[in-house]
């Protein structure tokens, strides 16, 4: 069998549209559906600690979520291998377990809370950081198809993992593939700050380097383009806060696709994920880098 799409639902509204979207991506790359959910605790209560009629409340609450989003993806999606599982633990680390061997773990980017299941708010943020596969965060805004898939690229020379995710993704949806590459210059200042004669040769190497990163883009996007010929391909090379950028793309683009680096949970990067996260309006992807 191949690698399933995995989603985590809560039973909250914005879990049972990443049930759709995990669905209709699983029907686009033939692949099994797998739904889970994890009972969650009280605050301060330990799975050894819940009384049993608290235990078996939140088990009878996570399995009610389970067949809610069978029958939501039975609506949208026809003919897809489906299965569910219940999972055991504490909801943030046993969700992202749960993409071991998957091709995509999706979440949604906030849950219902309280008393129910499972709080996607905090556990989607930490699925993206931890899990060993791709993860898609489904924010509300998903059923408009712009056919553009943005992928953001921190460092040319190490991005072939997000690379390969989005030329895949965009090839599957028929869709453009726009690549975003951040650039801070100059450093010490706005340019009209200077005097003309430095203003001048501050603009100059401004300019200088903005068209340097522009042919080294083009350079490493060129053979992805030769390996998806079909996909229709733009650079685009910015000197603006990436995490700005990415979060404004989101809302015209199907999919926003940014790169993890490091080890799972690691800091190097994570500000970046979590403001495009927090302020997206369109599912976005956080593709581990490739192991060396």
């Amino acid at each position: 069998m191949s690698r399933p799409i995995v989603v985590a639902v809560d039973g909250s509204e914005t879990s049972l549209r990443a049930a759709e979207w995990a669905a209709a991506e699983a029907a686009r790359r033939g692949a099994p559906l797998r739904i889970v959910s994890a009972p969650g605790l009280l605050p301060r209560m330990r799975s050894y600690q819940a009384p049993s009629t608290v235990a078996n409340a939140l088990r009878g609450i996570a399995a009610r979520a389970l067949a809610e989003a069978v029958d939501r993806v039975s609506e949208v999606t026809a003919g897809l291998l489906v299965e569910t599982a219940l999972l055991d633990g504490p909801p943030a680390a046993v969700v992202s377990d749960s993409g071991a061997g998957a091709r995509l773990l999706v979440v949604g980017s906030r849950g219902a809370g309280g008393f129910s299941a499972l709080v996607l708010g905090s556990v989607s943020r930490y699925v993206a950081t931890h899990a060993p596969c791709p993860v898609v965060v489904v924010h509300e805004e998903t059923g408009a198809v712009h056919r553009e898939i943005v992928v953001g690229v921190r460092d040319p020379d190490n991005a072939d993992a997000a690379l390969g995710f989005a030329f895949e993704e965009a090839a599957l949806r028929r869709a453009n593939l726009t690549a975003v590459h951040a650039i801070t210059w100059p450093a010490t200042g706005p340019v009209s700050s200077a005097p003309a004669a430095d203003s001048a040769s501050l603009a100059a190497a401004a300019a200088a380097a903005q068209a340097a990163a522009e042919r080294h883009l083009a350079e490493v996007l060129r053979e992805w383009q030769q390996k998806y010929p079909e996909v229709t391909t733009a650079e685009d090379v910015v000197r603006c806060h990436p995490a700005q950028m990415l979060a404004s793309l989101s809302a015209r683009a199907d999919l926003v696709v940014i790169g993890r680096h490091g080890t799972p949970g690691a800091p190097d990067g994570s500000s970046i994920q979590h403001a495009v996260l927090g302020h997206a309006r369109g599912p976005v992807a956080i593709v581990p880098a490739l192991s060396a």
